[in-house]
């Protein structure tokens, strides 16, 4: 019962919240299934305490102290310890349905985001899926857990109703009755509640998603002087989060005066009835105690009620949070295909060099040679990139991987054989060992000792004193950008792809570096389609062919240096790459 859940997430109706949240429970069903048993033993229990006591006082004020009596005591006794090891069971059953609705939450939202990629963070602004999971997920566990009282309470009610309306007709009425009025007048503040809740979790969303830009853009924001300002936005926000969490609070207070109150006067006028029954001999002294104590028993099942509905309330703003997460599509391919992809064999990379065409623009890599890809606009470097890689299924029709359209590839075969990395690519926590081997192939420290060399990235393991055990922090902080961006080179060049392509690999490094990294890149590769989008003439000076992209379309191409002498010749495509690659040439190398 108190297993956290494992294996895949399974697929939630994304319809509507309440779907949602009938779909996390039938994923618990057996720790609610014993929850909802054991709570509806401890409420009979409960509602058995009043009968019994009743009963005991007519038999003792008929018999005096007799047979009957001592045996109703030790009901009473028995009563006791079953509830209280009821009690201790149901909770542990409660506590695995939370845990079961909690972690199966945010597992899913952890599982889709891994597999959205960029689509996420362009749909919904970070601080709303890290509320998903840090927030949202606990308020679906919350109505997992309050499930069992829910039904116990209800189970309790009818019991104690059906006694009532057989013993005393008149009481029995009041208290079928009463009971619900009672009830409904308290839900008439959920839903003024349910908006503040949303108001107070939108705020905490937009609260979460500034936090997180601030932390991530700290070291630019101290350079220009700017972290006054955004931590006198955080402080804004943050006021702004106080005062709907009052809100909330001030409501919350009120509905929970109104569970002690109403209750209280419904205790009281029932206890005036039953008095004035009692007196005109309508009922026995033992059942005017028994129904005052069914009374006031009634109020604990009738908090469990509002309580669950409150925390339903809740929840449903919360799942309607995490369907709105899970209903975000990847960019590239299809959740079904990915998820198919888990229970696959890893498709084989051919040895045979990959043949790459873009017939949008023209670009078609000489397949195992260094390509090196010059465009006037940084943003159309990108976009070649993501097209080369089927990162955004919009237009990889135009692209062919020995001759077959990328779009009928399987997704999880493209991403094996064609591998892009970004001009800002992310680390994560973790040994180095494992950052290289992002495809957990084992790798001996031979080989990521050889792909460091090619990424002149000797000085991260001297940083390091455990050397290729050595752990990265969050996101790679405690190294440079220049570390940062050479270990993921290196990590590329690990997963040994068909075909390679590189977005500006070497913008974040010095020139004897980039100089270094470049030569070694060409031999590291050799026989490999390797494309290398960049401007830098270091690296251009490496690559067995240079392509000026330019409107979409293929405008030159030849080695950098014969460009360079037909620009001189006045060729106008040579003289438009010489403008491209002019702005980081020497005056030696013009």
């Amino acid at each position: 019962m108190l297993d956290v859940p494992t294996g895949h997430p399974g697929h939630p109706p994304l319809g509507a919240p309440t779907a949602f949240l009938a779909w996390a429970a039938r994923g618990a069903w057996p720790a609610l299934l014993v929850g909802c048993l054991l709570a509806a033993v401890v409420s009979l229990a409960g509602a058995a305490v009043p009968l019994v006591l009743g009963t005991a006082l007519d038999s003792g004020l008929t018999d005096g102290v007799s047979t009957r009596l001592l045996w109703l005591a030790l009901a009473l006794v028995g009563i006791g310890l079953l509830s209280a090891v009821a009690t201790s069971v149901g909770h542990a059953a409660e506590v695995g349905g939370w845990l079961h609705g909690a972690f199966s939450a945010s597992r899913l939202v952890g599982h889709h985001v891994t597999r959205t990629g960029p689509a996420i963070g362009e749909e919904l602004p970070t601080g709303e899926v890290v509320s998903a999971v840090a927030n949202d997920s606990f308020q679906v566990g919350n109505v997992l857990e309050l499930l069992p009282a829910f039904v116990g309470g209800l189970v309790g009610y009818l019991a104690v109703t059906v006694y009532m309306l057989q013993q005393s007709p008149t009481l029995g009425v009041v208290v079928a009755l009463g009971l619900p009025v009672v009830t409904v007048v308290v839900s008439f503040l959920i839903k003024p509640l349910q908006a503040r809740q949303k108001e107070q979790r939108d705020a905490a969303g937009r609260l979460a998603t500034l936090a997180t830009d601030t932390v991530s853009g700290l070291r630019i924001l101290r350079g220009i002087g700017g972290e006054d300002v955004f931590a006198e936005r955080y402080r804004a926000q943050s006021q702004r989060v106080r005062r709907a969490g009052v809100r909330v609070a001030g409501l919350s207070s009120v509905l929970e005066a109104l569970q002690i109150l109403l209750p209280g006067l419904f205790v009281a006028c029932v206890v005036w009835l039953g008095a004035r029954l009692a007196v005109t001999g309508e009922i026995s002294p033992g059942q005017l105690v028994t129904f005052y104590g069914f009374t006031a028993y009634l109020t604990e099942p009738l908090r469990w009620v509002t309580q669950f509905i409150n925390f339903l309330t809740r929840g449903r703003v919360a799942a309607r949070k995490i369907t709105g997460v899970l209903s975000v599509t990847p960019e590239a391919g299809t959740l079904a295909e990915s998820e198919a992809a888990d229970s696959l064999p890893r498709p084989t990379v051919p040895s045979t060099p990959g043949t790459l065409v873009d017939t949008l623009t023209g670009l078609a890599p000489r397949p195992g040679a260094l390509t090196a890809v010059v465009t006037p606009r940084p943003g159309e470097a990108e976009a070649v990139a993501s097209r080369l890689g089927r990162l955004d299924d919009r237009s990889t029709s135009e692209v062919l991987l020995d001759g077959v359209p990328l779009r009928e590839l399987p997704l999880a075969e493209v991403r094996h054989r064609v591998v892009v990395t970004s001009s800002t690519p992310q680390l994560f926590t973790g040994p180095l060992r494992a950052a290289l081997d992002a495809r957990e192939d084992g790798l001996d420290d031979a080989a990521l000792l050889r792909a460091l060399h090619t990424a002149d990235a000797h000085d991260v393991l001297e940083s390091l004193p455990e050397g290729l055990d050595g752990e990265i922090t969050e996101k790679g902080r405690s190294l440079s950008g220049g570390q940062r961006q050479r270990v993921a080179l290196a990590r590329a060049l690990l997963t040994e792809p068909q075909v390679l392509v590189l977005v500006e690999p070497t913008s974040a490094v010095d020139a004897h570096t980039e100089a270094r990294i470049a030569a070694r890149l060409a031999e590291y590769r050799r026989g490999r389609t390797t494309v290398v989008l960049t401007a830098s003439p270091l690296v251009l000076e490496h690559a067995d062919e240079v392509v000026l992209l330019d409107d979409g379309a293929v405008r030159a191409r030849g080695h950098h240096r014969d460009l360079l002498a037909r620009a001189a010749a006045g060729e106008p495509d040579a003289q438009a790459y010489h403008a491209v690659v002019g702005r980081s040439l020497t005056t030696e190398v013009v």
